[in-house]
């Protein structure tokens, strides 16, 4: 997973509520199991004006031009801002996975659905929550200034304004430390992947019959 530390990107509103998983990576697009590929089909039924279906070429299909990440100004974001409830609907993966794989490293919205919210996390893209003020705030600036960028200084929990203002959110502190280190749920085990040999080694040397039972298990 890739480490997040301090970001600086280009910003793209997504100015609506209740943004949910299905509009985030659409159902038909879900066979797949790995975890490439999801990019070009994030919000696809809003990118698109033609339907869309697992295996297509994008560059065959018809972008409408009024969906707001379709507009010039905002390509190559990497900063998303949305309304409260984002992320909310069914529990799929693929939805911060898709999100990753267009570019976003970061999202900053009121609330989120606590499943995406915390599959985010474990996929290396940062859910950062701000008050509705704060951002109507930064939707009021994307809006006034094309090519408004954020820094976000997830060390120091800071976001940082164009202008210099600075707007600290939180983070909890194992979510934090998993992120700037670029630790998924894999990664952390195997931090202790000397310790889980040795355990192996030991387990095997004391009861060899289970390299058998596990030769067997193999082999089926």
């Amino acid at each position: 997973m890739q480490k997040f530390t301090v970001h600086q990107g280009l910003v793209a509103p997504m100015d609506r509520e209740n943004v949910d998983t299905d509009a985030i990576i659409p159902k038909q697009f879900l066979k797949s199991i790995r975890k490439t590929g999801f990019g070009q089909n994030l919000f696809d039924a809003w990118r698109y004006l033609d339907p869309g279906y697992p295996g297509q070429d994008p560059a065959t299909r018809r972008l409408n031009p009024d969906f707001i990440l379709n507009q010039p100004r905002y390509a190559g974001a990497s900063i998303l801002i949305a309304r409260k409830n984002f992320g909310c609907g069914s529990s799929r993966e693929h939805a911060p996975w898709a999100l990753d794989q267009y570019g976003f490293r970061a999202i900053i919205a009121p609330s989120y659905a606590d499943i995406f919210f915390n599959n985010s996390f474990k996929n290396g893209l940062l859910p950062i929550i701000l008050s509705e003020q704060q951002v109507s705030q930064l939707f009021d600036e994307v809006a006034a200034f094309p090519g408004y960028s954020l820094t976000i200084d997830l060390e120091r929990q800071l976001i940082v304004q164009p202008q210099g203002q600075e707007m600290p959110f939180d983070v909890q502190p194992f979510r934090k430390y998993c992120l700037l280190n670029g630790f998924d749920d894999i990664g952390l085990t195997l931090r202790h992947a000397d310790k889980i040999k040795a355990f192996e080694a030991r387990r095997l040397a004391e009861k060899p019959w289970l390299a058998n039972t596990l030769l067997a298990s193999d082999m089926a």
